[in-house]
């Protein structure tokens, strides 16, 4: 097991399984060995406002909180919500983030403007995958399995293979969809094997 301890941020939308996503990954953390602290910050998650969680793993870990400019990897579940979160990063960071856009009220009301150019601005300033995830949850019949994706993108890209995701998958979804978020977590970790990873010139 390594000695450094990694920091992660996790943000998404109200309703898209951010919490769910850092409990899976928490569970199959804290199975395999790790010393493991999570905090959650909810905002406005009735509403469709921001949900995120730091994840802070490793050997030894005193703190769960991740301050700005120390993350090691944002997993974005939104666009918006992965220039919201990128604050957090080091300048070496990489984000993960789900090319998806969740239009917030002002913006359908007409007094706010959804920004176009979210993936653009952060290749310019970290290492970025980025995929659709919602599109390749439809594609496994299920849209809300999207986080599950996500998770393993994440999974691939920390290279946490002695982890047992199956079980921590178990531990925390419901039966008649456990096979399904496997399905999904399997296609997460091909995307990030194959989506080229963007770096600041």
């Amino acid at each position: 097991m390594s000695e450094a301890v990694k920091s992660i941020v996790l943000i998404g939308v109200g309703g898209q399984g951010t919490i769910l996503v850092s409990k899976v990954f928490t569970s199959a953390l804290v199975t395999a060995g790790y010393d493991v602290k999570m905090s959650e910050i909810h905002g406005m998650a009735q509403r469709g406002g921001s949900v995120s969680t730091q994840i802070r793993y490793g050997k030894k870990v005193y703190s769960p909180l991740i301050g700005v400019g120390e993350a090691d990897i944002l997993l974005a579940f939104e666009r918006m919500e992965a220039v919201r979160g990128a604050v957090y990063l080091k300048k070496d960071a990489l984000i993960i983030v789900n090319d998806y856009a969740i239009i917030p009220p002002p913006v359908a009301s007409g007094t706010a403007v959804y920004p176009d150019n979210c993936i653009a601005g952060l290749r310019e300033k970290f290492r970025l995958i980025a995929f659709n995830a919602a599109e390749v949850a439809e594609e496994l019949g299920n849209t809300r399995v999207m986080n599950v994706v996500l998770l393993g993108a994440m999974a691939e890209v920390l290279q946490l293979d002695n982890l047992d995701w199956d079980t921590a998958l178990k531990e925390n979804v419901p039966e008649r969809f456990v096979k399904i978020n496997q399905e999904a977590f399997k296609r997460g970790r091909e995307l990030a094997c194959t989506e080229e990873e963007v770096y600041a010139p």
